[in-house]
């Protein structure tokens, strides 16, 4: 496999976060165009007046720049140490899977239950992506 894909499932997941972050003016600004918010009500963030499904695409956008950050990072050790594993390189592609599918239930209809058991698994999987990873690179270090 060549190392350049371990950037795909990088641009994927950094693709989904900017069509997120995208959703937070689309939703402020329709907010206020139907008269549910002014401006005032962001003006120390997002107050008690404004709506949940136009705070939600802002709780997703950060949801978005934490877990992820540590799938960026062994995404990136593997590129740079050329690991080459077929089951991480899968593993990633299920986690960004998975990331799309909380984020489109936390943006739809939320259900609680739903986003938690995506969200769960998904760090279950990055995890699995981290112990692999660790796993294979301390047997070539103590076992050749």
């Amino acid at each position: 496999m060549q190392k350049e894909y371990w950037l795909l499932p990088i641009g994927a997941l950094a693709l989904l976060t900017f069509l997120v972050l995208l959703q937070i003016p689309i939703r402020r600004f329709y907010a206020g165009f139907i008269g549910k918010v002014i401006p005032d009500d962001f003006k120390f963030g997002e107050s008690k007046n404004v709506p949940g499904w136009v705070t939600i695409a802002n709780r997703n956008y950060m949801n978005l720049l934490e877990m992820p950050l540590l799938f960026y990072l062994i995404s990136l050790i593997q590129y740079l140490t050329n690991f080459s594993d077929p089951m991480n390189f899968r593993l990633s592609w299920v986690y960004v899977g998975l990331r799309v599918l909380h984020s489109l239930i936390h943006l739809t209809y939320n259900n609680v239950i739903h986003r938690l058991a995506i969200f769960a698994v998904s760090n279950l999987v990055l995890f699995g992506i981290w112990v692999n990873y660790f796993g294979k690179f301390l047997e070539i270090i103590f076992w050749g």
